[in-house]
């Protein structure tokens, strides 16, 4: 992850501009990075309880894509597994670490081992995570449960 990611959530209102971008479809595609998912879902689980993340999130995130001309089909686009696990082990995480502000909280995330790319490979094949059935549907992990501890 970058120092730029980091400086990107330096405030708690840089942390609702993403959320809310998201949301209303407003959000520039460039900031649309992979700290930014998981700065949007910090926010959605801590301050929208109207929104429930594991029903909502494939429509908002699907409908967001579009809107900047996106596809979301069995090659791109909105990712079923890939959101659903975020989502549950963000949910841990904020169990865990959860209480401070919504920048504090984003920041600890960033440096733990979920915000690494490559994270959802330590329990899932490529094969199966990139899998069409994956990207439609939850799958689950092939490698190795998601567990507690290691959030």
């Amino acid at each position: 992850m970058s120092e730029g990611a980091h400086r990107a959530f330096a405030d708690d209102a840089s942390v609702r501009r993403i959320g809310e971008g998201l949301i209303h479809r407003t959000l520039p595609k460039q900031e649309w990075t992979h700290e930014a998912h998981l700065a949007a879902c910090v926010f959605l689980l801590v301050e929208r309880p109207e929104i429930v993340p594991e029903r909502d999130m494939p429509g908002i995130i699907a409908g967001y894509n579009e809107s900047l001309g996106g596809v979301n089909d069995d090659t791109q686009g909105y990712h079923e597994t890939v959101t659903q696990l975020y989502i549950r082990a963000i949910r841990a995480f904020l169990a865990r670490h959860g209480g401070g502000s919504l920048a504090d909280t984003v920041q600890a995330l960033l440096a733990s081992p979920i915000a690494l790319r490559d994270w959802p490979l330590s329990h899932y094949s490529r094969d199966r995570l990139f899998s069409i059935a994956a990207r439609r549907a939850w799958v689950e992990p092939d490698l190795a449960p998601i567990a507690p501890p290691e959030i």
